[in-house]
């Protein structure tokens, strides 16, 4: 018999409401049955929200350095139990050990970085223009959060929304990406155990067309934070908007690597095969783009070949191997489409472009890395995610135009260029347009202490971790004191 699983709400593990239950299986192996979880609805969503909501009343009072102390006993937790977290993670979406520890650890981070911040949850004081009144602003909670999280870092993004939210005061329902409930399923065993008051954080399991939209949709929802695609983004977006609800989204990327003729290859070369197929380019931060420099465009694409051909793929539990599989069947189905386009478009394929399925690797949704050349900047596969282990190589002139073609994409996440010029670096810092800009480092190892986010499509000007992540899950209240003990009226009273 397949393991159970419930939602948690209101303090309570709780099957759903619709009497359904989804399979998760496996990417590695498709046979592997991890469990069943609660396929919930609308009376799902509406039991959570109303716990969320009866529970802010008093949360929002509890002072925010106690919330903070609160996440320090989650973060010794995560500690305690990190390679079970990862161990979870792997077998539920694929990724190799090495990575999922890291998604932990990074979890950890945002843990005591945000309880930290219940100290220092600054406001301003700032002198009046009239004599004898005080003038400052505060933070204040918004109330009830909804959190939909996606599944490539499904501990890392769920802490980096959720602690945040619940230190400034909030109530929250996590509704985790269908393809990896049971991480969340930890993560809320470990939120129980540090002693979060009932109702203060929920989880309600499901599909996004039904217990995701019912959290969008639902009025005592004030806020609304996404991790996704773009295309549901804009969806979530019209609907928050029609209402007036707070929405934080974080979209997609089409990220880019510059090298320059003065780089060093071997640096680079590093740096392009982890961002392309670390975690499988199941990464909004991935690199799916290398502009190379026509001086070292050869050199580079023969050293980049030969080693993306001794990748050691397979089942991610495997301290040997580099990568895993694809997270499921949509997701495979979707490369082998883009593959068939690159070729089309008259990119030539160096290396990879196909299914892997040798020995175990037959039971699982994986495919080969692979590499294009030839490829020019219009592309659909120089334009559009992929969300897979496809690198596009792209040849330039001259460092003006590798950031016109880095500039050329509807996103604006990440970005990277290796050049020993410091001058080429401080302009590649200044007219890159994304929200993140690496010297001599691959697109992908954003830090929780740093804003994360991009501009154009790739969001709507949000930024979470940093300080940033506050202005998302909080309100602006600014106070004046009168204490002159006499009506005095701002604007007139002091002109000349």
């Amino acid at each position: 018999m397949a393991d159970l699983f419930k939602n948690y709400i209101d303090g309570n593990w709780l099957p759903s409401a619709t009497g359904k239950n989804f399979e998760n299986h496996n990417p590695a192996n498709r046979n592997d049955l991890i469990g069943l979880f609660p396929a919930s609805g609308q009376a799902d969503v509406d039991n959570a929200v109303g716990a969320a909501k009866k529970a802010f009343a008093s949360w929002r009072l509890v002072p925010a350095p106690k919330r903070g102390e609160m996440l320090s006993r989650v973060g010794e937790l995560l500690k305690k139990y990190k390679e079970e977290l990862a161990r979870v993670e792997t077998r539920e979406m694929g990724k190799i050990l090495t990575e999922t520890r890291g998604d932990v650890q990074e979890g950890i981070d945002t843990a005591f970085y945000v309880a930290g911040e219940g100290r220092r949850l600054f406001g301003e004081t700032t002198p009046s223009e009239l004599p004898d009144k005080f003038a400052m602003s505060v933070r204040t909670p918004i109330g009830v959060c909804a959190l939909i999280t996606p599944w490539n870092f499904p501990l890392a993004i769920p802490t980096w929304k959720l602690f945040p939210a619940l230190l400034c005061g909030n109530t929250v329902i996590l509704k985790p990406a269908e393809d990896t409930p049971h991480t969340a399923v930890k993560f809320f065993e470990i939120l129980e155990a540090a002693g979060v008051p009932p109702g203060v954080v929920n989880l309600v399991h499901g599909r996004g067309e039904e217990a995701g939209t019912a959290l969008v949709r639902h009025p005592e929802v004030k806020l609304v934070s996404f991790t996704g695609s773009a295309a549901v983004g804009r969806e979530i977006a019209s609907v928050c908007g029609r209402h007036l609800k707070r929405v934080s989204l974080e979209l997609g990327g089409k990220n880019a690597q510059i090298v320059m003729e003065d780089a060093d290859l071997d640096l680079a070369s590093e740096g392009a095969l982890w961002g392309a197929f670390g975690t499988t380019g199941q990464r909004c931060t991935a690199t799916s783009r290398l502009i190379l420099h026509r001086d070292i465009k050869q050199k580079m694409t023969d050293m980049l070949v030969a080693r993306a051909e001794k990748i050691k793929i397979g089942d991610g539990s495997d301290e040997s191997v580099e990568m895993g599989p694809l997270i499921n069947q949509a997701a495979r189905e979707k490369v082998k489409g883009y593959i068939q386009i690159g070729k089309a478009e008259g990119a030539r394929l160096l290396t990879g472009g196909s299914v892997y399925e040798r020995d175990k690797c037959k039971d699982g949704w994986f495919f080969q890395p692979t590499i294009f050349d030839q490829v020019t900047a219009k592309m659909r596969i120089a334009q559009e995610e992929i969300f897979g282990p496809v690198l596009s190589i792209i040849e330039v002139k001259s460092f003006a135009e590798a950031v016109e073609v880095l500039n050329s994409t509807a996103y604006g996440l990440s970005s990277a260029i290796y050049t020993a010029d410091v001058g080429r670096a401080f302009r590649a810092m200044r007219d890159i347009e994304a929200g993140i800009t690496y010297i001599n480092g691959p697109t992908i190892g954003a830090e929780v202490h740093l804003p994360f986010g991009g501009v154009k499509d790739t969001g709507n000007g949000h930024r979470e971790a940093g300080t940033t992540v506050y202005d998302i899950f909080s309100e602006w209240k600014s106070i004046y004191v009168d204490y002159s003990g006499k009506l005095q009226k701002a604007q007139i009273d002091n002109a000349e």
